[in-house]
């Protein structure tokens, strides 16, 4: 058995995550396990809902004018927590998010496995886009598995130094989010996709 916990905390990574999620949900041999710092909670709840994605660990730390700080920090300590109760084998994040930041940062120290969806994006100018670009490019050198959306982020990632053999090609996951969207409106409305 393979524990995989997928962690989030903004919209754009729950709706780039949620098909990934219900592919890892397809495999009994693979407990998958979701947990959302709640970065953005106003604007993360509605995705959660409309993916029907139920967090089996929901660390609430949004706050009224937080800080890179305050989230970095909530994050990282919280997500220790859970991380050492769950023990599992691969913590997956995506994108450039400070809590994929935390969350990487959190299962480096705690010696366990990352896989990065959305790996290998790059401006070049580490204040551009701020924060996120130097979040990507740290957790790009903290993680085992490296899932890029295109050819040219491989390239980045390899440039890098980062190990061929650890990279996939695998297209971009919110291509993967219409669809599963547009499914969930056809079995609504009784259609075929």
């Amino acid at each position: 058995m393979i524990k995989v916990v997928t962690i989030f905390g903004t919209r754009p990574e729950a709706i780039k995550l949620a098909p990934v999620i219900k592919e890892l949900e397809r495999y009994p041999e693979i407990t998958s396990r979701v947990c959302v710092t709640a970065q953005h909670r106003k604007m993360l709840d509605p995705f959660l809902d409309l993916f029907d994605m139920k967090p089996d660990d929901d660390l609430d730390i949004m706050e009224q004018n937080q800080t890179l700080f305050d989230v970095t920090s909530k994050a990282l300590l919280r997500l220790r927590e859970v991380l050492e109760i769950v023990q599992p084998d691969v913590v997956l994040v995506q994108g450039d998010t400070t809590t994929a930041f935390a969350a990487s940062l959190a299962a480096f120290y705690l010696k366990i496995k990352i896989g990065h969806v959305e790996a290998g994006l790059r401006s070049g100018n580490k204040y551009n886009p701020f924060p996120e670009e130097i979040n990507r490019r740290l957790v790009g050198h903290l993680a085992d598995f490296h899932f890029a959306p295109t050819g040219t982020a491989k390239e980045h990632l390899l440039k890098e130094g980062i190990e061929e053999k650890t990279i996939s090609v695998t297209g971009n996951t919110v291509i993967d989010a219409l669809f599963l969207v547009l499914s969930q409106e056809s079995r609504a409305n009784g259609q075929m996709v």
